[in-house]
């Protein structure tokens, strides 16, 4: 240390129970050039129309809660739905021989443009081509006629590999922001299992 405090050296304590997290937005205006696939035949991507909030829920935890995923979770059955069965909104499940790996989100409500809102895969499947995989086949139904942009954001909670595979996929980065938000392990939204890459400080122990 240089005897400055951690203030004047750009250290912001939290509030106990929140975490911080950098998030990084990547974007294309262009369609990627077409990637050369193996053939993988045990796998099969299916639109998936008008989800029961349920069953999405339960994909999209066993796809985000390693890394702290917890967005929809927060929504009611009626916010979830408005958001998942609005017809400008399509989900994409992966699956391998039959059983559901991973999913990805397309959200083309704003004009002109398609936030790949969410994409992953279960732990099991990662590191095995599926996601690479996945990725050809969604960014082929993200880019349509009419849509000039295709954006993405990821963030350093998420898998260390994130922000390399989607910059391997034709994304670039364009902003960068600092994301403030309560622990959804600490409300037991999620396990305290959840995300152990991520430091669980309770908001009794910081205070005692």
């Amino acid at each position: 240390m240089t005897g400055k405090t951690l203030e004047a050296l750009g250290y912001l304590d939290l509030p106990p129970g929140r975490l911080a997290t950098l998030v990084t937005f990547l974007e294309m205006t262009a369609p990627p050039k077409p990637r050369a696939l193996p053939p993988r035949p045990e796998l099969e991507l299916r639109l998936w129309r008008r989800p029961a909030p349920a069953a999405y829920r339960r994909l999209f935890r066993r796809v985000g809660e390693p890394w702290l995923w917890f967005s929809r979770l927060l929504l009611a059955d009626e916010a979830l739905a408005a958001v998942i069965h609005h017809p400008r909104v399509e989900i994409f499940v992966l699956a391998r021989s039959g059983v559901d790996i991973g999913f990805a989100e397309l959200d083309f409500r704003v004009q002109g443009q398609c936030e790949l809102a969410f994409f992953g895969l279960v732990p099991e499947a990662i590191g095995t081509g599926a996601g690479r995989w996945l990725m050809t086949h969604v960014l082929e139904r993200a880019w349509r006629p009419g849509v000039s942009r295709v954006w993405v954001h990821t963030c350093h909670f998420d898998h260390p590999g994130a922000l390399a595979f989607y910059t391997r996929s034709g994304f670039r980065p364009f902003k960068l922001a600092i994301e403030v938000f309560e622990d959804p392990r600490l409300s037991g939204l999620l396990p305290s299992t959840a995300a152990p890459h991520v430091p669980l400080v309770s908001s009794q122990r910081a205070s005692g």
